[in-house]
Order: C-alpha cells, then structure tokens, then sequence
C-alpha cells in the first residue's frame, strides 16, 4: 500500500563487499506497510491485554505481587545511575562517577543486615533461586572449611521448589521433612531425621501455607545441634518485616526476594535481585566482591577474600533493582515496614475470614501473608481449581496460585499484599463467592471460562503432549 512508519537515513558507510547474485532475494521481502499510526496503535491495544499489577489485582500466592512505587521508577532512571557502566573506575580518575552506586550498594547491605539481623551481605544473585544456590553454596564451603563430611539438606514438604532444586545442583542429597497435623514441619520426625550428615535444613518462614511455626526457634536449634546450618527462604518475609529478624529465630543464612519484599518490578524472568546475607562465621565465603568503607570516606570494590565462593554473577548484581528497593526501605523507614507486615496479614485474614464459608480451608487458623483454600468441594461438581481460576480472568482478576503447596488437593493460594484496598479485596470476594455458587448450580459456566478474553478455553494437555514450536 506503499505507507511507511518510519524513514531510514541514507547509509554513509561505502558498500566494500559484494555479495554473490545467489544470496540476493529474487523479489522484495514481504514485509507490512504500515503507517506509523497504525503500529502504535497495534501495540498499544497489545500492551492493553497484558495483566500487570499496576492495571488489576494481583493475588498470585508466594509471589507477593504488590505495587511498585513509582518514585523508585523515577530516581532508578536518573542519569547518574542509569548511564553507569559496571567497567567504570572506581578510586582512579573519573572515579566519582561511581562513588555513588557504591555507596548505594554499602548502604543498602547495612540496612538489609539491620532488618534481618545478618552480619553481612552479598548483592550480587539476580534472583530468589540464584540466592538459594548462593546460599548453599556458602553452607557447603563452611563444611568443607571445617573438614565435615555433610551429605544431606534437609527441607520441608510444602517448599518451594527451587529448594530442592538449589541443594541438588550444590551436590546435596534431599530429604524432605513431613508437615503435622497444624501444617508446620514436624519438630518429631525432624529429630529422627537428624545425624552427622546433615549439612543444613532450608524453611520457609511462614511456610507456603501462610502459617508461622511456632516450633522455628526449636527447630534451627536441632539443626544447630549436628554442627548444621539453618537456612531462611525470604519468599514470605513479607509476613515479618521490620517485626522478627530471622536471625533472631536462629537461621545462619538468609536470601531475599527485592521483588517481593521491597516493591521491586516482578515477572518475565526478570528483573530480579536475591541478595543473600550470613551471621558472622560464614562472612568469609561471601562471593567477590564486596563493597567495602575506606577510611578517607570513599567506597570500593575489595577482592581479596581467600575463602570466597567466587564469583556467582557478572559484576556486583543487578544494580537498579537494588536501587529501587534501596529507595523503598528509605521512604517507609523502620515504622513502614512494620506497617507493611501488619496490612498484609489484615488482608490476608480478611479474605479466609470472608470465603471460608465457600471454599475448604484445610488449615483454619489465623494466617500470615496468605491464605490457601481447597477447591476439593466444588470438585466434587466437576469444577477444579484451574477452572475456578479461568473464571476470574472473565471477572477481571488475575487467578492465585494452582495446586500448590502440594501438601493441598486442589490448592487456591491467595496472597492480597498489603498495597490492595478494601474496595478491591471486597470486589474479589464476591467473584469468588459468585464462582462459587455458579459451581453449585450451573457448573457449566465455570468449566467453559474464559469467554470474554480473546483467545478461549485451550484444551492444554493436548498442547502439553503435541507441542507444535512451528507455529510459536
């Protein structure tokens, strides 16, 4: 049609090698010919169907998928720490362009320390499973440092997955550890667990099911007891900030998600940090480099660490994640972040106060962070939790957490965050009550969902089984 979006200046560089008549096409590509209006317009009504958490609710259990501030969007795209390039001096001329990242990177591991209780940090893993790793492999370097022949990671039956993953790849057998009746590890099966090849037991404080241990204290004791480490799996600190250090509950080492936590973006892969923080027996196997204080004042980058793990990332992590956290943590201070653990766990209990009268609530008590409902009853109905969760997409919401923790038939894990209002957690309620009923009376409309998006119910075993990567 001969339109055109965008005009290409003319070449300046001479054309100095010929290519072979073969390798030119014999007519021109057939390529759209759009106006310039029309892609913008094309991709915006694309950007219109992506769910993010700054146009709907965002209940996606274990993921604490809250609203980012968008001042910490603002000061990351400051030129002074956007243009930063990891390669640039750091005390020699033109140093002092990066003195003040550095600075960034030494206040923000003080402050971590402070809130968890850490002697040190590390910010270099770029994710929450790179910090697992990270972690481990800080436990197996204190073994090997302390000649003890350790062989196995001990975890709990409702961890996330990467936890075995983690333990596996630092060459750690796993053995899991069963929950009790109340949905928390079972401190007696731990005891029987336990002998000199225990390396360490990786948790989950709350668990996935929302719920804090009272026996956590107990239980890093037992640990402690066979020359073990206790390790705290950040994903629901979320619960706790700024209310419990998990050094306190005894852990030795810590990761944490920026992303869940302290308001960073979330999703895709990336972006993500997962700093890693250790008490002070395990400081010198902290990955180079660290940013150390010099005595003039200045900031840098130390190596010589003799007993470090190495390297686990390219420079010093993912540095403008780390900055908005970094800006998050400033602007609530010590008071927000109690705030922020308070209005999670109110809205948390608000929901399982409001749908547990619909939903099967396998462990009723009081809960932290999350909740997690059976779909067992509306099961019976032929209307599983994936179909309870397609209806929501037609409600406007994007569905919590399926099928897990695994210790749960039918699981629906809601996490609300403390960012949503009540106006928003009521209107998700009386979807799910809706849905609820609908699985009662005309369960139908619950299997045929989703029918308003603009691709349907797609048959996904089918997909799973006869996956056509042709057409992606």
């Amino acid at each position: 049609m001969g339109r055109r979006g965008v005009r290409v200046a003319a070449s300046d560089v001479p054309t100095s090698i010929h290519l072979r008549r073969s390798y030119l096409r014999e007519r021109p590509a057939a390529l759209p010919e759009l106006s310039e209006l029309d892609v913008v317009r094309h991709f915006t009504e694309l950007s219109r169907r992506n769910f993010g958490v700054d146009t709907s609710f965002y209940p996606l259990g274990s993921c604490t998928m809250k609203y980012n501030p968008k001042v910490a969007e603002r000061i990351a795209s400051y030129p002074g720490f956007a243009h930063l390039h990891p390669l640039l001096p750091q005390l020699r001329m033109g140093g002092i362009l990066t003195q003040g990242a550095l600075e960034v990177l030494y206040e923000m591991e003080r402050l971590l320390c402070e809130i968890v209780g850490m002697a040190a940090f590390t910010m270099q893993p770029l994710a929450g499973a790179h910090g697992e790793l990270t972690g481990i492999m800080m436990m197996a370097a204190y073994h090997r440092h302390r000649r003890n022949h350790k062989t196995t990671v001990l975890i709990a039956d409702s961890a996330h997955g990467t936890n075995p993953a983690s333990a596996a790849i630092a060459g750690y057998t796993v053995a899991s550890v069963p929950s009790d009746a109340q949905g928390g590890m079972d401190v007696q099966a731990l005891k029987g667990m336990l002998n000199d090849q225990v390396a360490g037991l990786m948790l989950t404080c709350p668990n996935t099911l929302g719920l804090f241990n009272p026996n956590v204290r107990e239980i890093c004791d037992l640990i402690h007891s066979v020359d073990g480490l206790a390790y705290y799996d950040g994903a629901n600190l979320n619960a706790i900030v700024g209310k419990v250090k998990p050094a306190d509950l005894g852990f030795d080492i810590v990761h944490l998600n920026l992303h869940k936590t302290f308001a960073t973006p979330h999703g895709s892969g990336g972006p993500g940090s997962g700093p890693v923080g250790v008490v002070e027996k395990l400081a010198e196997f902290l990955p180079v480099s660290t940013v150390i204080k010099r005595s003039d004042g200045t900031y840098a980058l130390e190596y010589d660490r003799p007993n470090s793990i190495g390297y686990i990332a390219p420079f010093y992590g993912n540095f403008g994640i780390i900055l908005r956290a970094y800006v998050y943590i400033l602007m609530l201070g010590r008071e927000g972040l109690e705030r922020v653990a308070e209005n999670a766990v109110l809205n948390a209990n608000y929901v399982r106060e409001k749908l547990k009268d619909y939903y099967h609530l396998p462990y009723p008590q009081v809960c932290k962070h999350e909740c997690v409902f059976s779909a067992a009853r509306q099961a019976e109905r032929g209307v599983h939790a994936l179909d309870i969760a397609k209806a929501l997409i037609d409600r406007g919401f994007h569905p919590p957490t399926m099928y897990f923790p695994t210790t749960v038939k039918e699981a629906l894990m809601i996490e609300p965050t403390e960012t949503e209002s009540k106006e928003t957690l009521d209107a998700f309620i009386d979807a799910m009550i809706e849905i609820a009923r609908l699985a009662e009376t005309h369960p139908e409309q619950i299997t045929a969902a989703p029918t308003t998006t603009p691709v349907g119910r797609l048959d996904e075993t089918a997909a799973a089984r006869n996956l056509n990567i042709a057409s992606l």
